[in-house]
């Protein structure tokens, strides 16, 4: 709400300004990863996973089924927001305890990348974009089913929120920050150096690897004006991290 407010009274015609409030707001988006880093492993079973995310899916449901006007509408825009990212986050925690090895990494990202351009080029997110892009240009009736999974941040000049990603992105971008932490490889980009249980406890300083591929799908598609994958993106940098960091640890070993 601070930012939407803050966002009303700006002018989105200065260079950079748009890309910049983004910025801003998906890096505060990356503190909130970190409280998730800190969950204990425990046992579950898939159905209590299950379970819990058909809960989750229906809360959604339900808070979109309710109907607001003036500034209490603003404040649900933001709450839906919220909501996004929380469930977002604990899905990807959820996944993230299934790679049993860290190579599994790899055909995961291979098929993320595969099926997301697949969608992409002949799926359903084309058809869903187009939706989208014709209802937030010309705001008449209910919003597009899909409007209920993106994520909306606040946009220089715009009265309400705009749509920014898909849940699908958020979900993939808590899975890598904890498979990184699960396999103690450091993608926090303001903190390569030091301890780890130093990087651990620097909470106003946390940029990891996936957010930065987030944030650099948003802006390629906020510079072109053209619909990007997000998840391509976000495989090829997490690849080319781990990589690295696989070819350094080597190089320490020898």
């Amino acid at each position: 709400m601070i930012f939407l407010s803050v966002g009303q009274r700006m002018n989105p015609e200065i260079p950079w300004l748009p890309a910049g409030f983004i910025v801003l707001q998906l890096y505060s988006a990356a503190q909130l990863l970190q409280p998730a880093l800190l969950m204990q492993q425990e046992k579950r079973t898939r159905s209590f996973y299950f379970f819990w995310f058909s809960v989750m899916v229906l809360i959604l449901w339900l808070i979109n089924q309710i109907s607001l006007i003036g500034t209490w509408q603003l404040l649900l825009s933001g709450i839906k927001s919220g909501l996004l990212l929380l469930i977002g986050t604990l899905i990807g925690v959820a996944l993230a305890r299934f790679v049993n090895r860290f190579w599994e990494v790899v055909p995961i990202c291979i098929a993320m990348t595969l099926a997301d351009l697949f969608s992409w080029w002949l799926g359903p997110t084309a058809n869903f974009a187009q939706k989208i892009e014709q209802y937030y240009r010309t705001p008449v009736g209910p919003p597009p089913l899909i409007d209920m999974a993106l994520i909306k941040l606040a946009y220089p000049g715009a009265t309400d929120l705009v749509p920014v990603f898909g849940l699908s992105d958020w979900i993939m971008v808590a899975f890598f920050v904890n498979v990184s932490k699960r396999y103690a490889i450091n993608d926090n980009l303001l903190a390569l150096s030091g301890s780890g249980a130093r990087q651990e406890k620097r909470f106003n300083r946390y940029l990891p690897v996936a957010v930065v591929a987030l944030v650099a799908a948003v802006l390629m598609a906020q510079s072109t004006g053209l619909f990007i994958p997000v998840l391509p993106v976000i495989a090829a940098m997490m690849l080319l991290w781990y990589s690295v960091h696989y070819l350094r640890s080597r190089r320490s070993s020898d």
